[in-house]
């Protein structure tokens, strides 16, 4: 298979974010213990951190016993998941992230602090994600919609699969940024993308075994893969969204593609140019900033009713 040409298909904007990006995590950290790991993951988004918005405020506090960030705002909330393979990652990590929704959606944001593997195997942070969902929907103003990046979409998907069809619960709709769903990491892009920057297949596959505890995972589990599941009928509109330069990068539009055969309004995007962990970049590189903008027209559409139909091809 041919090795894509990352000197193309990457702008010097995105490569300067990912060499930032290394020299805070390097390649080969997935080989370090967990504590290291989130040590320096953490040390990276702190050095990415952009402060929040003026008049953005947050405040932690627990919904349904799950640690969450709550981000104040009107018309609707954003219960979001971040990223971070399920063993990194927390309330500080994408802290601004979600500041930064807050701002361009005018929407409460309640961040979940979901627990972490290896300590806390499959199905803790899906648990987590559940409960806490459950929790703001009873107490935040509808419409509801989830989103999340990389494992954090796996979960905001997964989520919806538990509580979200047909309206119940009041959520009204999904984004997925870089979605891990479960796809079949033997073909397309996990081999395409396998030595991609910022994530390989090889990464995806040891996150992936300790999200497991390196047992053989759970067969046609919606709840640990999306895509496995034999029911598409019935769940929120959803946005798919897929950095091109990813192992990852199938498994938004095949979702998106499920989705819309079972008759749920759904699209998957195909970022050009972009990379795993690109919303840490939407402040100083123009795609992602684009697509950061994508995200948050799409999100408050979905909040007004009015997504798919004023559909965002920008």
């Amino acid at each position: 298979m041919t090795t894509p040409d990352y000197t193309r298909l990457i702008d010097a904007s995105t490569w300067d974010f990912i060499h930032r990006s290394e020299a805070a995590y390097p390649p080969d950290t997935a080989s370090l213990t967990i504590a290291d790991q989130r040590a320096i993951y953490d040390a990276m988004c702190r050095g990415f951190h952009r402060g929040y918005p003026p008049g953005i405020t947050s405040k932690d506090r627990l919904f349904g016993g799950v640690p969450c960030r709550h981000y104040p705002g009107t018309d609707g909330t954003i219960v979001y998941f971040h990223g971070g393979g399920f063993v990194v990652g927390g309330l500080h990590s994408h802290d601004d992230v979600c500041a930064d929704l807050c701002a361009a959606t005018g929407l409460h944001v309640v961040s979940v602090d979901y627990r972490l593997c290896p300590e806390h195997p499959h199905p803790a942070a899906f648990d987590d994600a559940c409960a806490a969902t459950l929790a703001v929907a009873a107490e935040l103003p509808a419409p509801l919609l989830l989103a999340g990046d990389s494992a954090g979409g796996n979960l905001a998907a997964a989520t919806a699969h538990a509580l979200g069809r047909h309206g119940q619960h009041g959520i009204a709709g999904q984004v997925l940024i870089y979605p891990g769903l479960g796809g079949d990491t033997d073909h397309g892009s996990y081999l395409t993308h396998a030595h991609a920057p910022m994530l390989t297949r090889d990464d995806v596959l040891f996150y992936g075994g300790i999200r497991h505890g390196n047992a053989p995972p759970p067969p046609a589990d919606p709840s640990f893969a999306p895509l496995s599941d034999h029911d598409f009928t019935g769940l929120p509109p959803t946005l798919a969204i897929a950095a091109e330069c990813d192992p990852l990068a199938d498994d938004a539009g095949a979702y998106a593609a499920r989705l819309a055969a079972a008759g749920t309004p759904a699209r998957a995007v195909i970022e050009t140019g972009l990379v795993h962990g690109y919303l840490r970049a939407r402040t100083t590189v123009p795609r992602a900033a684009a697509s950061f903008a994508r995200i948050t027209r799409t999100l408050s559409a979905m909040a007004r009713g009015t997504w798919p139909e004023t559909e965002d091809h920008a």
